[in-house]
């Protein structure tokens, strides 16, 4: 027999246990993972844990059907997420669904009407006066009164801010000024020592510097109104939830409010704003811009409307006049501060700049912000879906029960069709779900994926389309052995055409799973995904366990000699006898007979 030629796959099959062991190795390597990372269960989705789902449609103003765009849909998610987490809610889900509609999920727990009226109502952007601010929370000294109820009180704040950048002698005349205090931006934009100046020009005059050592003692004022702002004020700590979601709750743009924000070391912040002097609606557009001309770096520029501008005008007027922190001007949204930046001049110009040491994501999370306050979208509620823990668990109680129907089914077959190849077919099953149950479980806090009941379904579907592929190469292994072939030359020579088989086989199931996955949406997806998973599995653990097992298993004598209870024996699959090769009669010696020659 011809030695096999180089660079052919003799060598991998004659040392299978190769495969199986780097097998093993991502099974435990995953496992570990799974059991290192916390997450030792795939995380559920609504309709199996229970919950909330709401479907929003974006609705334009009239004439502005533009407006719903990949990019407005974008950061109304992430309004949107905001709002959710300021719930206290955990492993929420908001994404897009499709190009218009917003699909918001909200486990369990949660007061569905609170979530229900945060998510559905357009978001509201106000640029408030700071009055007073200071760090919040354990580890923070000192307590601010605020000076009056007013937007831009002339008096300083009862006790400067305890930041350190706020004990600096005050504004430089520089994009990157240091020393004032820092922004509380949304998704990594922070504002610490930003400035504003118009256009896209640095300011040249610095605003008065506020002094370090004016520590003027609290006192309790005789308006009830300031009295009670000022013990909302000592009593908030942004660093609990709860007070966050309460902050600045059922005031009105004309009020003075407390509030709260995160600064760039991630420190939170609370303050105290007057009422509002311009709203969100009055920002035309606003964008971050890479300025190279003076080296400032990313900045976020802001083009406000004619009545806009004037009112901007207005109030950077006033507080370009003020000491730290009341030259700062908070931008806030759903009454959480993003970004405190300081003022150094009136802005007459209706466009303004805020500078300072962005970074590009920054900038741009930044000026989405900004930009939503003049979304030309509402929201409409199409549909909202609750589902409680007890109807979830009887879901998720029935598809376990119809996936392991489903499974005891294909072992019976296996098992009176297959006989001894079924304990290869088990084998590898098992092995498939074992790494489907693991990389579900690490899916869930890595990319968000919840297990709902269409993706159950899907991974029911896909038990049979992995023994679909065990049955594909375990037939051509039998055809060879009907062709009066011995089980080890079988297994070698049945693979190549088995494998073209299983590989076309799972490719157009891939490519249905990717297709569904792209033009559906909502918990068809899921569907999908967990369909298209399973198929890359299925090629994984035949590759690297099914063929390397019958490869070892056809050594031994129980498969090898053909018992009958192997699921290989010749004389029940009505094998052919071994084809032999006829050899002519040797000749006597002697003379040839002229005739027979």
């Amino acid at each position: 027999m011809a030695a096999p030629k180089k660079g052919k796959s003799a060598s991998a099959q004659s040392r299978p246990g190769r495969s199986l062991a780097l097998i093993l190795v991502i099974i435990a390597a995953l496992t570990g993972g799974m059991f290192a990372s916390g997450h030792t269960t795939p995380r559920l989705g609504i309709d199996l844990a229970g919950g909330t789902s709401i479907t929003l449609r974006a609705v334009p103003e009239a004439g502005q059907e533009s407006a719903i765009n990949k990019t407005n849909m974008d950061t109304a998610v992430d309004i949107m997420n905001r709002r959710v987490n300021g719930l206290g809610v955990s492993e929420a889900e908001v994404q897009t669904q499709g190009d218009r509609n917003i699909i918001v999920n909200i486990p369990k727990g949660t007061n569905s009407k609170e979530a229900r009226e945060q998510v559905g109502t357009t978001a509201k952007l106000y640029f408030r006066p700071v009055i007073a601010t200071e760090l919040s929370g354990p580890g923070a000294t000192g307590t601010p009164s605020p000076s009056g109820t007013g937007g831009a009180s002339d008096k300083p704040s009862d006790k400067p801010t305890d930041k350190p950048s706020d004990k600096a002698s005050g504004p430089e005349a520089t994009d990157k000024a240091s020393g004032e205090p820092s922004g509380t931006p949304t998704a990594g934009a922070t504002s610490q020592g930003r400035a504003v100046t118009e256009g896209l020009k640095a300011a040249d005059t610095p605003s008065p510097t506020a002094s370090g050592s004016a520590k003027p003692s609290p006192s309790a004022s005789a308006d009830p109104a300031v009295a009670k702002l000022q013990a909302q004020y000592a009593a908030l700590d942004c660093t609990k939830e709860a007070d966050r979601a309460k902050a600045g709750k059922g005031t009105k743009a004309s009020d003075s409010i407390v509030a709260c924000g995160k600064n760039s070391q991630g420190q939170w912040q609370k303050y105290v704003l007057g009422p509002a002097a311009v709203d969100g609606t009055d920002v035309d557009k606003s964008k971050a811009v890479l300025n190279t001309q003076n080296g400032a770096g990313w900045t976020v520029t802001m083009d406000f409307t004619d009545k806009g501008g004037k009112k901007f005008a207005d109030i950077t007027g006033q507080l370009a006049q003020k000491q730290s922190p009341q030259n700062q001007f908070a931008i806030v949204l759903d009454n959480e501060v993003v970004s405190d930046p300081y003022v150094r001049q009136a802005l007459n110009g209706g466009t303004a700049e805020i500078s300072g040491s962005f970074g590009q994501q920054e900038a741009q999370s930044l000026a989405n912000m900004l930009s939503y306050g003049a979304l030309p979208l509402t929201f409409k509620e199409d549909s909202v879906t609750t589902v409680t823990a007890a109807l979830g668990g009887e879901q998720l109680h029935a598809g376990l029960i119809a996936g392991a129907i489903g499974l005891a089914l294909v072992v019976l077959y296996l098992l009176l069709y297959y006989r001894g190849l079924s304990f290869i077919a088990m084998a590898s099953l098992l092995v498939s779900a074992v790494l489907t149950y693991v990389i579900m479980a690490l899916l869930g806090p890595a990319i968000g994926f919840a297990l709902n009941l269409p993706a159950v379904c899907g991974a029911i579907v896909a038990i049979g389309i992995t023994a679909d592929s065990f049955i594909v190469y375990f037939e051509r292994v039998r055809d060879e052995i009907r062709g009066g072939r011995t089980l080890r030359p079988a297994v070698e020579r049945a693979w190549p055409r088995a494998r073209r088989t299983i590989l076309v086989s799972d490719f157009v199931s891939f490519l249905a799973a990717a297709v569904l996955f792209i033009v559906t949406v909502g918990k068809v997806q899921g569907f999908a995904f967990t369909l298209g998973l399973t198929t890359l599995l299925d090629v994984v653990v035949v590759f690297l366990f099914t063929k390397p097992l019958l490869t070892l298993m056809a050594r031994r004598k129980f498969f090898a000699s053909g018992h009958k209870w192997s699921g290989l024996d010749p004389k029940s699959l009505g094998a052919k006898p071994p084809l032999r090769r006829t050899r002519r009669p040797s000749r006597p010696a002697g003379p040839v007979d002229p005739k027979e020659a």
